[in-house]
């Protein structure tokens, strides 16, 4: 086909417009990196450099580790962070457990009282719980002060659901029949037939659901003491917020807390999960389109 025969969406842009969409992708990237490099940057200056360059330093002239040995050496922000990994393992292999058994069900004809609970499932998430009715169920359930309270009520995500729902119902019927012709049960059928051929989405709903429990601040705000907040919660009161922060080595006093300290904090709130995505994005595109497109 001829450059004269193609269609316009088809013809091969001219080095103006290719020179326009470099230059606007390279400002992208400049808004996106600079400030995490000023946040990384800051980090690892010194005090002194720190009030010297009006409490930003793109470029640390004698980089030091000392605010991260400082945070990590004890105190809150150390039991915070042991908070929020537990948080995040338990309840993302939880979530996931629940999130596969009730698809699964869901995802298969002829299931005993499949359809009501399916509408039941879409009820939750066209009219979600108001904050008060969450305080009161997780108060009568005797969950205020427990990290159980971080978990349960967000143990499955109706989105996430909808997704593992329709990507089930995307398996061929034949490999269901041929497992139900060895004698394979249900429970077989799942984790010998189902579980490996949904990989990519499995991988997907469950960074979903790692990214909402590490993220998560607002539920420990309403129902943990001070002394059992994760480490978002911590991020916010301390630096975003702008109060006082406990001394990270001793855990004792109260004092304000430096610009090298307060970027370590996010530094360490962020990186997990940015190790964590380049692992799975080749799971995104695959795993969440399949199961949107067949629910």
């Amino acid at each position: 086909m001829s450059d004269r025969t193609r269609p316009g969406w088809m013809e091969k842009p001219r080095p103006v417009t290719q020179a326009g969409k470099a230059l606007a992708l390279a400002v992208v990237v400049l808004l996106v990196c600079v400030p995490f490099l000023v946040i990384v940057s800051t980090s690892l200056a010194s005090t002194e450099e720190v009030v010297a360059n009006g409490g930003w330093v793109l470029w640390p002239t004698n980089p030091s580790l000392k605010a991260y040995r400082d945070i990590l050496d004890g105190g809150i922000v150390t039991h915070a962070l042991g908070v929020s990994i537990g948080v995040t393992v338990v309840g993302t292999l939880l979530s996931l457990l629940c999130t596969v058994t009730l698809a699964y069900a869901l995802a298969r004809p002829g299931v005993f009282g499949g359809r009501p609970v399916l509408l039941l499932v879409l009820f939750t998430f066209l009219f979600p719980p108001g904050m008060i009715p969450s305080f009161l169920l997780v108060k009568e359930l005797g969950l205020l002060d427990s990290y159980a309270s971080l978990v349960l009520p967000v143990l499955v995500n109706v989105f996430n659901l909808v997704v593992l729902r329709g990507f089930f119902q995307g398996i061929p019927d034949e490999l269901y029949e041929a497992a139900r012709l060895d004698g394979a049960g249900d429970w077989r059928v799942l984790v010998s037939v189902v579980l490996p051929l949904s990989k990519a989405a499995l991988a997907v709903v469950g960074l979903f659901y790692a990214v909402a429990y590490w993220n998560s601040w607002f539920y420990a705000s309403l129902y943990l003491e001070s002394d059992h907040w994760p480490l978002q919660q911590v991020l916010r009161t301390y630096v975003v917020a702008g109060s006082g922060l406990t001394d990270a080595t001793t855990g004792e006093g109260t004092v304000t807390a430096p610009q090298t300290v307060q970027m370590a904090v996010l530094v360490i709130a962020t990186v997990p999960i940015l190790l964590v995505y380049p692992f799975l994005q080749k799971y995104f595109t695959k795993g969440v389109l399949t199961g949107a497109i067949k629910s």
